[in-house]
């Protein structure tokens, strides 16, 4: 059974290597090559423009109203010369920086303040929004749709009117106006709080002398598809909370693929494009149903959109009315974002975090991470320190299983005198070492629980550092600047002597092979499995984890590491309690030493000797219980029975 359990945990953990190879690294490498060729496609594609004030739908049919699929710019242009093309309102706050663009009075230009494009203090802002006419165009706007035929109302060309000394901050709303010049009237204001949350309140005053009904629209869109990390446990792409149809998540090719979906009667929701780290979403806050689009526009760079379209506003003559909806653009931080749910009342705003369907295991870890992170101001020892809370909360489980494994090492010269004396019949063999068990009451797949209890907290623990924000270029000590990324150093290039960039499975640095050598060493507090097959996997298996993990995140390195040292100490401290004597230094150099070649017996000689004088026929058989041949000056040598 101890074969059987080595077996399994072998078998398993060989399955753990196939499919993190698939996921982790096969998987993102044939993503990005179908994104590159789908970039050479796309360049290669002649651009098109859609119409304002339209929609594609399902079907192929175009409705006269909803959120308009117009392209203004083809990202032809540089940044910088497309925000000069059109007048701005600048925006200051201690998070964002950036403008407001007066034609469409849109949101398209927003840069992070307190993030970075690398750990590098001195290297560019996040640029999160972008001009349409920019390379990679990225916006939010607001309009208005619905009107009778010949009345205009503001849409994406519509260029609004502010005050000359307008700038836009915590303290200091911005108000726009637009006259339409037939007795209609709209004032938009924007405000912004000390983070990511914009306010933008619609008024409109009817002068026309008749009642007039409009429908309010908004809109996130993106030029192009963006490089996501293709990694499956996290989902990048149009996103939105779509009431009783609950999450949508719809990836890039996806949508491409499908086509436009729609979702009717929403009481209450939000919607927009999320990626790893930085999202932009729209909340409408009129807490009147809306009909939600989610729709892809092949146009020369790509159009991506999600918009929604509210009930019809009824403006009666001489009267105002008034819209409000709410705009998300920025970092997916955790309090922030949990803060805007709870403080907005914005229904499921945290699953704009992609926490996943163990969400209940994955968020609490990051809330325990997080708390020690506010006590010591270092992720890399939070991480330490929920290691050994993690450890001492199943410390129960743990000592229970090594004792077992203690009872299991005990026992091991009457396993050994078992296979020998039923070599020949595995049944029996088994038969027997069930009864020991029995009779010593030994579990044989205690053994397993350490390793399936590192399961659940290894992956959330993988996902919380690969997700959140707050991992992001967090650093530890030494040459660990950012957990969330892999270890920079490289044994292949000498640890940054060579000037060379090896490939992708040759990134090893020194965490890596510091968490191989604690696997190894953990490894070898047993002694090594008798059958040569099992010892041949657990031998190489080390190496093998050694090298899928050079590419994980540095965090997650650290953690597996500190975890396999501390259970090196449990195991031997538990061990050595129940009276075994733990020889880690024998196994260990056992593993070093060459293995003598297996020694030929008479009887086996006698038998494969094809052209031998004597016939293979009067070779006594192995189980005979009579003298065999002679091995010595006189002494006959018995069979084993």
């Amino acid at each position: 059974m101890t074969d059987n359990r080595n077996l399994i945990l072998a078998v398993a953990l060989s399955i753990a290597v196939v499919f993190g190879w698939q996921y982790f690294i096969a998987g993102p490498r044939l993503d990005q090559t179908k994104r590159e060729q789908a970039a050479v496609t796309t360049a290669n594609t002649p651009t098109t423009t859609t119409a304002a004030g339209t929609a594609p739908v399902a079907g192929g049919t175009t409705p006269a109203t909803g959120a308009p699929t117009q392209v203004v710019g083809t990202g032809d242009m540089t940044r910088e010369a497309a925000l000069a093309a059109t007048p701005r309102v600048p925006i200051d706050t201690a998070s964002v920086f950036g403008s407001i663009n007066l034609k469409g009075a849109r949101l398209d230009d927003l840069r992070l303040k307190g993030y970075r494009e690398t750990v590098n203090p001195n290297s560019p802002t996040i640029i999160l929004l972008s001009p349409s006419g920019a390379p990679n165009g990225y916006f939010a706007e607001f309009g208005w749709v619905g009107a009778p035929a010949g009345t205009t109302v503001p849409g994406p060309d519509t260029v609004w009117t502010a005050p000359a000394d307008a700038k836009l901050t915590p303290d200091t709303p911005v108000t726009l106006t637009y006259d339409n010049g037939a007795g209609l009237v709209f004032k938009r204001i924007i405000s912004i709080d000390p983070s990511f949350m914009f306010t933008v309140r619609d008024d409109v005053t009817n002068s026309t002398g008749q009642p007039v009904a409009l429908s309010p629209y908004g809109r996130v869109a993106r030029l192009g598809e963006p490089t996501v990390a293709g990694y499956y446990i996290l989902h990048e792409g149009l996103i939105g909370w779509m009431g009783d149809q609950h999450l949508q998540e719809i990836t890039y090719s996806k949508i491409k693929k499908e086509g436009p979906q729609s979702f009717a009667d929403v009481a209450s929701g939000w919607l927009g494009i999320t990626d790893k780290y930085w999202a932009t979403a729209i909340v409408p806050r009129d807490r009147t149903p809306f009909t939600a689009h989610f729709s892809h526009v092949d146009t020369g760079p790509g159009l991506y959109q999600t918009d929604f379209q509210g009930q019809p506003v009824q403006v009666a003559a001489g009267a105002t009315a008034t819209t409000e909806n709410l705009v998300f653009a920025g970092a997916k931080q955790v309090s922030i974002i949990d803060g805007y749910r709870d403080d907005l009342k914005i229904e499921h705003f945290d699953l704009l975090i992609d926490w996943g369907m163990f969400w209940f295991f994955t968020k609490p870890l990051f809330y325990v991470i997080d708390y020690f992170y506010k006590l010591f101001g270092n992720f890399g020892v939070a991480i330490l320190l929920v290691t050994v809370l993690v450890k001492a909360i199943f410390f129960p489980l743990a000592n229970k299983s090594y004792k077992s494994m203690s009872a299991m090492k005990k026992v091991q010269p009457e396993m050994a005198a078992i296979r020998e004396r039923y070599a020949d019949d595995k049944v029996k063999q088994q038969q027997a070492v069930m009864e020991l068990y029995k009779k010593e009451k030994i579990n044989p797949l205690a053994g397993c629980w350490p390793v399936l209890i590192q399961i659940p907290v290894f992956f959330s623990l993988y996902k919380v550092i690969f997700i959140t924000i707050e991992m992001r270029h967090a650093p530890f000590f030494g040459w660990i600047h950012d957990l969330s990324a892999p270890d920079p150093t490289n044994i292949f290039t000498l640890f940054g002597m060579i000037p060379w960039s090896p490939p992708h499975l040759l990134m090893l640095g020194i965490w890596p092979i510091i968490m191989g050598i604690t696997m190894f060493v953990q490894m070898r507090l047993n002694p090594a499995p008798a059958d040569p097959a099992q010892q041949a996997i657990f031998t190489w298996m080390p190496v093998i984890f050694t090298f899928m993990l050079g590419s994980f995140p540095a965090g997650l390195v650290i953690y597996w590491s500190w975890n396999n040292t501390l259970s090196i100490a449990q195991q031997y401290v538990i061990m050595r309690r129940q009276g075994v004597d733990v020889n880690l230094l024998g196994n260990i150099m056992e593993t070093f030493k060459k293995k003598p070649k297996p020694t030929t017996t008479p009887t086996t000689a006698v038998a494969s000797a094809g052209n031998s004088a004597k016939p293979a026929a009067t070779a006594r058989p192995a189980n005979a219980n009579k003298p065999g041949p002679k091995s010595g000056p006189g002494k006959p040598t018995k069979a084993k029975t």
